[in-house]
């Protein structure tokens, strides 16, 4: 009833398993390398001009593999956008949430960009120069990117006691600064290098200090 359960069927389907699980992970172990070469090749040029037997050559495959992959250099860009925003979804609001003295939250979030840039500059080059850069299916993930961002930190500052008679657009105005705070922090830091680290810094707190006494004030009344 079950010939799939005896021995020789068993070893069978066991071995296809094992050979499908090799394929799988050379197939991702080829596109990360697809990724770490164009990376690394863009620390010196934009995407616009990265040419894609530039980067096979670099890994040491076939133009032909690199479209097993991505459709071109421009969905390779879009990867690389996902791999250095996306880890960072969901902690920028955690942080958010899970501190409510307002000093800490300050030095929390700075800290979090400061050490994702200091472990990844290239990442961060990369998404500081596509992102007015001349490639538009990257240019819009980028920006999708950041939008995301900005609804998960407006959705948590909104749950706030002090965001009460707050409306929709002015939380996603509150939770644009926010990530517009980041995105120039970021930039700052990889033009200041790890000398200028402690002035960035320190500028960047006092910036979003300023923007948490604004968010107090933002409903007074003349």
């Amino acid at each position: 009833m079950y010939p799939f359960l005896d021995s020789e069927n068993g070893c069978l389907l066991n071995g296809m398993s094992h050979t499908t699980g090799i394929r799988q992970a050379q197939k991702l172990k080829t596109r990360q390398a697809l990724l770490d070469a164009a990376l690394e090749l863009l620390e010196h040029q934009s995407l616009s001009s990265l040419g894609l037997r530039e980067v096979t050559r670099a890994v040491g495959v076939t133009p032909t593999a690199f479209y097993r992959h991505f459709d071109g250099t421009a969905a390779l860009g879009v990867a690389l956008v996902e791999e250095t925003l996306g880890s960072l979804h969901g902690m920028i609001g955690a942080i958010l949430a899970d501190t409510g003295d307002s000093e800490e939250r300050l030095d929390r979030s700075v800290d979090l960009i400061t050490r994702h840039v200091t472990e990844q500059p290239a990442h961060f080059r990369f998404i500081a120069r596509e992102q007015h850069g001349g490639v538009g299916q990257v240019r819009a993930a980028i920006a999708a990117q950041l939008r995301g961002f900005a609804l998960e930190v407006a959705q948590v500052l909104g749950a706030e006691p002090e965001s009460a008679g707050w409306d929709r657009e002015d939380l996603l105005m509150l939770g644009g600064l926010y990530v517009d705070h980041m995105v120039l922090t970021a930039s700052a830091l990889l033009e200041a290098g790890p000398e200028g680290e402690q002035e960035v810094v320190r500028v960047a707190r006092r910036r979003l200090r300023l923007v948490t006494l604004g968010r107090a004030h933002w409903l007074d009344r003349p």
